[in-house]
């Protein structure tokens, strides 16, 4: 997993994070998500539509994810199968103005 100010992050960890309302986004490809499982309350957009889905109206978000859109300060955490996604997803996240 990959959150803002660290790197890494383990599940245990996670479930602290969630607790306060972080919001969880599985990079992972649809099919992943239906062979491997979820992890419960995260949503799940795919790496290769991040950028557009952090770039929708935040409407077109809540009904596209059924999930409010992240403002650019809230906390997020991407998460994929390696880590190697979700340090992309974090990478384009930043380049949008995302802290």
């Amino acid at each position: 997993l990959c959150a803002g100010g660290a790197p890494g992050v383990s599940y245990p960890e996670l479930k602290d994070l969630k607790k306060a309302n972080v919001l969880h986004i599985d990079v992972r490809e649809r099919w992943e998500i239906d062979r491997f499982g979820r992890i419960p309350a995260s949503i799940n957009i795919p790496l290769g539509e991040l950028v557009e889905a952090l770039q929708m109206d935040p409407a077109d978000f809540k009904k596209q994810y059924n999930q409010n859109m992240p403002a650019k300060s809230d906390p997020v955490v991407f998460s994929c199968l390696a880590g190697t996604r979700s340090k992309q997803a974090l990478n384009f996240a930043t380049s949008l103005g995302f802290s």
